[in-house]
């Protein structure tokens, strides 16, 4: 490293040199380390439908500050070879995980960390991934600005091939903007107050994603979405590029537990299709979750492999027709269940890969088939162990928190959505998209009934495959291919004539009709603490509570025109308490008898 060079010149030189050298390898080392053991924290690829082998994780220890005066550019903070506190990344400082677990408002902050790039990365594309940072990040690498990113909750990613040197280790700084307040930004939850109240919790700032580096050919593979074809047994696949040589090829290899059953090789083209025959067909469903593999190679004019991508599909369909959900063409109903993805020591972040399975777990084990993911980009893995579980969801935006009436707030609603749905469309535990739960004032309004209409175009024109439904939990709608209403009635009487939809309204065309939101009944095993909220009035008996439960299903079994429920909801969370588990999970009820409630209702007709 450059030290027998320098024994000519002076003495500082050499230990300046010794220092870069020492510096470079610890950092190397240490990322090599976390790699390779569970030592930080969300050490999994983050990426699991699209991964490649050559990545470094950036999870762990940072430095950071608050900057409540918005004076860091003053003080040179970009420029800052480390700040005055650390913190845990991917955690956001109002956990404990992050070990700061500061809840007020925190308007501005500053992360900071080394950025070690491997020897062994020449002449690569080096990317920089964030999975989320809440909510406008400006990044920087060595004082440079190189990029930025408006959204709260969804990824993007900087090359930084040009600034990067391999074998050198530069200086990471991340600039973070969040005014939970401003009406422009999407907060889902998060509480406009400085405290949690009702249904409004803990915030969250800054970045609750991992961080990672990935290092790959100029020439690699950006893209490829999968198009399952079950009415033709057939797998279509659409691949995107960094960059086109005229020799370069695109191999996809599909495998069933190993074995290969098909194989296409093509001449790289952007927005080619790819079609590939799939012989005895295994569908994807929650009862049968099955995966196919899928190798992507791309390789050179000599047959060498420059990229290789690991990934895989499903083979499901689903389509609405004569007013009824169809999953793999035949009638499907939807025993749902809210899950907002909080947790009591991450709040938006998981504390393992394993506690996103076991939310899964748990859901099935109550009796649900699957979740509305409320007010909430869900990480992607929470997607990948759907996909391998057997789990359907329905994909919402945390859109509350911005002004109806406010242009920009849109503009900055459809970016996130956009990148949501590059993201997550080829997953097939994904049924529904459902960008809207209804806001809190003006749904009527001009800028919000645009919004609703851009929302469907950009929707349908990304991904046309799946039903859109326009906003959740309202029973008002403007363009809507699912019809969805929300009831907290208790008394299951009045509940029982409330389940219909509105069929004077324009949008009426004879759509599924879901029960949006139902339930949320509060069950408290001691004395009800005065800051206890819920939706459907309190139970301190057992029994009586599930006489409630049972008799809101039954109706929902007889009105013989409901394709599909959501019960509020799966945890509780903070002062909210009418989850089926408690906010650390752990069951309130007897499990066995509530999941023989809510599976009174089959997934699927059962045939005479």
């Amino acid at each position: 490293y450059e030290i027998s060079a320098c024994l000519v010149g002076s003495e500082m030189c050499i230990r300046d040199s010794m220092r870069k050298a020492h510096l470079m390898l610890v950092g190397l080392l240490l990322s090599f380390a976390a790699n390779a053991t569970n030592d930080i924290p969300r050490p999994e690829y983050p990426r699991p439908q699209f991964e490649r082998t050559t990545w470094v994780n950036l999870n762990g220890t940072w430095t950071y500050e608050f900057d409540l005066d918005d004076s860091g550019k003053k003080r040179n903070l970009p420029t800052a070879k480390e700040l005055s506190k650390t913190i845990t990344v991917p955690f956001c400082p109002e956990s404990k995980l992050s070990g700061v677990n500061h809840t007020d408002f925190i308007k501005k902050m500053w992360y900071q960390r080394s950025l070690p790039i491997p020897a062994d990365w020449s002449n690569k594309k080096i990317l920089l991934h964030f999975g989320a940072v809440d909510y406008l990040a400006e990044i920087y690498i060595d004082g440079r600005l190189v990029g930025f990113h408006n959204g709260g909750s969804s990824p993007f990613v900087i090359d930084i091939s040009r600034i990067a040197k391999p074998g050198n280790s530069h200086n990471l700084v991340v600039s973070v903007s969040d005014d939970a307040k401003s009406g422009r930004q999407a907060c889902g939850k998060q509480s406009p107050e400085k405290n949690s109240f009702a249904c409004f919790y803990t915030r969250v700032t800054g970045i609750w994603q991992t961080v990672w580096m990935e290092a790959l050919s100029p020439c690699g593979l950006k893209s490829a979405n999968t198009y399952p074809d079950i009415n033709n047994n057939q797998l279509i696949i659409t691949p995107e590029f960094y960059q086109i040589s005229n020799d370069q090829t695109l191999e996809v290899t599909i495998y069933d537990s190993e074995k290969k059953i098909a194989q296409m090789t093509s001449k790289c083209a952007n927005g080619s299709n790819l079609i590939l025959p799939i012989k005895n067909i295994k569908l994807w469903s929650p009862e049968t979750p099955h995966l196919y593999d899928i190798s992507y190679c791309v390789k050179d004019a000599k047959g060498q492999i420059i990229d290789e991508v690991k990934s895989y599909v499903g083979m499901r369909k689903v389509h609405i027709a004569n007013g009824k959900f169809y999953l793999n063409n035949e009638p499907y109903f939807q025993r749902l269940v809210m899950n907002q993805g909080y947790y009591p020591d991450g709040i938006w972040t998981a504390p393992t890969d394993e506690a996103l399975k076991n939310d899964i777990l748990l859901s099935k084990k109550a009796g649900f088939n699957g979740a509305r993911l409320h007010q909430k980009f869900f990480e992607e893995r929470f997607h990948y162990w759907a996909d391998k579980l057997g789990f359907i969801t329905w994909g919402e935006s945390p859109n509350w928190g911005m002004n109806p009436d406010d242009e920009i707030a849109s503009r900055n609603l459809l970016s996130e959505w956009i990148e949501i749905l590059e993201r997550d469309r080829n997953h097939p535990s994904i049924i529904t998209w459902a960008p809207l739960t209804v806001p809190l004032s003006n749904v009527t309004s001009g800028t919000f009934a645009r919004l609703v209409f851009d929302l469907q175009k950009l929707t349908k024109a990304i991904d046309p495959s799946r039903p859109f439904n326009d906003l959740t939990g309202s029973g008002f709608h403007f363009l809507t291919d699912i019809w969805s209403i929300s009831t907290y009635e208790p008394d299951a009487t009045r509940f029982a004539l409330s389940l219909k939809p509105d069929k004077n309204q324009a949008a009426y065309a004879n759509q599924p009709f879901i029960i949006g939101e139902f339930g949320g009944i509060v069950w408290e095993t001691s004395r009800t603490k005065e800051d206890t909220w819920g939706h459907g009035g309190t139970f301190t008996n057992e029994d009586a509570l599930f006489e409630r439960i049972e008799k809101l299903i039954n109706a929902i079994q007889s009105s013989g025109i409901i394709s599909g429920f959501c019960y509020t909801q799966f945890s509780d969370i903070e002062q909210e308490k009418n989850g089926i588990y408690t906010y650390d999970r752990q069951p309130k009820f007897d499990m066995e008898r509530i999941r023989s409630i809510f599976e009174k209702i089959p997934s699927r007709p059962i045939k005479k």
